[in-house]
């Protein structure tokens, strides 16, 4: 569960970001946030793993305030909250294989990293997430010469392999035509129903509410 508990952020200047947000998600729930741009949708999903920092209220998961968490803690807590982007963050001039396999690097060691020594488990998982998102035929091939919608697949995979609870998606469709974005819609659909997982969508594009449980509207840092 993830819970916003009069929730502000202020940033400097005096910029009002979020504004008294009192809100409550669900285990398994799939919501979408939608609003205009600079209605507060990044900021308020970005606060749920401290990519973004309140400074009025709590943002609780499961209980724990996120605030509160420090280190080690703040990182194996991370783990558990993947996140998508517009923008896809992939290193376009690696495989999608090794783009996934990041995602595994917080547990590895230094030296492993160093040579990208992954072990045959990593890469059978890397894989299996490629094949989840209907990619598994790219696999070897560079980032750079796939197509955007083939990219978010990448990016989605990689998020999986990291076996979150919760994820984070941040207009995961703002880069994609129509088309292409409703493939990405349906494949986080098939996430929620067939695994139980906690997904937020934001999205200043009202198409995206037709394939989540409920909707949610931001406006100048309010809910509306």
């Amino acid at each position: 569960m993830i819970e916003f508990i009069h929730t502000g952020k202020t940033y400097p200047g005096g910029v009002r970001g979020l504004d008294d947000v009192s809100l409550t998600i669900g285990r398994g729930e799939f919501v979408a946030i939608i609003g205009l741009s600079g209605a507060g949708k990044s900021t308020l999903i970005r606060t749920v793993n401290r990519m973004i920092d309140v400074t009025d209220g709590q943002v609780l998961v499961d209980g724990v305030d996120v605030m509160a968490l420090k280190g080690r803690a703040l990182r194996r807590f991370r783990r558990k909250v993947g996140m998508i982007f517009q923008s896809f963050n992939l290193v376009s001039r690696a495989t999608a294989i090794k783009n996934v396999l990041a995602s595994r690097v917080p547990d590895m060691n230094l030296f492993a990293v160093l040579l990208g020594l992954y072990t045959r488990q990593q890469k059978l998982d890397a894989l299996e997430a490629l094949d989840r998102v209907g990619i598994l035929d790219k696999a070897y091939t560079r980032c750079d010469q796939l197509s955007g919608g083939q990219q978010q697949r990448v990016a989605l995979a990689r998020t999986l392999n990291q076996r979150p609870s919760i994820i984070l998606a941040d207009e995961p469709t703002g880069n994609l035509d129509s088309k292409t974005g409703g493939e990405i819609m349906a494949l986080l659909h098939s996430l929620n129903r067939d695994q139980g997982r906690t997904i937020i969508v934001v999205s200043h594009d009202p198409a995206v509410t037709q394939y989540t449980t409920s909707t949610l509207s931001l406006l100048d840092g309010r809910l509306v």
